[in-house]
């Protein structure tokens, strides 16, 4: 690992990330290609192959020719754009690992917060980033044996077109972040938000990704059951809380999670 020097990752609305340790760091290591299908498969490929990837290890792929997002959604991009994977392995002790989609949301928000602080980018449960309500950013996390691999894809100067929801980029907000850059920034807060995880537990991740979010009250469609309600915060284990018209509140474990937009709400 090469020596760098944090960021300050500081949230607008604060947090523990980057409080705890100071001076100097050590970066993730980072590998580059120029170009392939996945680097989500290329890691799982080689974690099922038996080849030992060191957690904190970082893919990176100048395009992307087969990425995807969640439920199978094309997600391939181009030079300029964040398209990396790392890998958490598993211990025991460690929290559910479904809460580390949680867990990148926040090292991703303060990434951007840190490096594009004039953008207020907001989290969407359980795995996207919205700029302008529009999607700037993704996370896909997958499983082999006790390895996780966690991908990330940003918009960083352009946006794929997605049929079933706007996209956004930084640049287009006016954030001209060098691609290498936003990736030593992104390990780093990773190292600290996983951190965080191991060691204060899932609620001190809650805590930490709720400020990030949309505002309470955000009205929420899940869109596989077609479950219309309004945001109303984490439960502790990581859940999402959908309040519904009548008052109740359901707690989502799992799902398919969009803004609900006036123009739907009038039909």
């Amino acid at each position: 690992m090469a020596v760098g020097h944090r960021l300050s990752l500081h949230s607008r609305a604060g947090g523990p990330f980057g409080q705890r340790r100071c001076g100097a760091v050590l970066i993730p290591p980072i590998e580059r290609v120029a170009q392939t299908g996945s680097t989500n498969a290329d890691l799982l490929a080689r974690l099922a192959g038996g080849e030992h990837v060191g957690e904190g290890h970082w893919l990176l792929a100048d395009r992307q020719t087969a990425g995807r997002g969640r439920l199978g959604r094309g997600w391939n991009d181009g030079r300029g754009n964040f398209m990396g994977s790392t890998v958490v392995h598993l211990t025991i002790g460690d929290p559910s690992a479904a809460t580390l989609a949680l867990v990148a949301g926040v090292a991703l928000a303060k990434t951007v917060a840190a490096l594009a602080p004039e953008i207020e980018a907001q989290l969407k449960w359980p795995n996207d980033l919205l700029v302008d309500g529009k999607k700037c950013a993704g996370i896909l996390m997958e499983r082999t044996g006790n390895a996780v691999v966690i991908g990330i894809g940003v918009n960083l100067i352009a946006a794929p077109e997605l049929p079933d929801r706007p996209t956004a980029t930084l640049a287009g907000k006016g954030a001209a972040i060098d691609r290498d850059h936003f990736a030593n920034a992104l390990g780093i807060a990773m190292i600290d938000a996983l951190w965080t995880w191991r060691q204060e537990g899932v609620a001190s991740i809650v805590r930490a990704w709720l400020p990030q979010a949309h505002p309470l009250g955000t009205p929420l469609r899940v869109s596989e059951q077609g479950i219309d309600g309004y945001f109303d915060g984490l439960a502790e284990d990581g859940a999402l809380r959908l309040r519904r018209d009548g008052g109740e509140t359901m707690v989502i474990h799992a799902g398919d999670v969009e803004l609900r937009r006036p123009v739907e709400e009038g039909n």
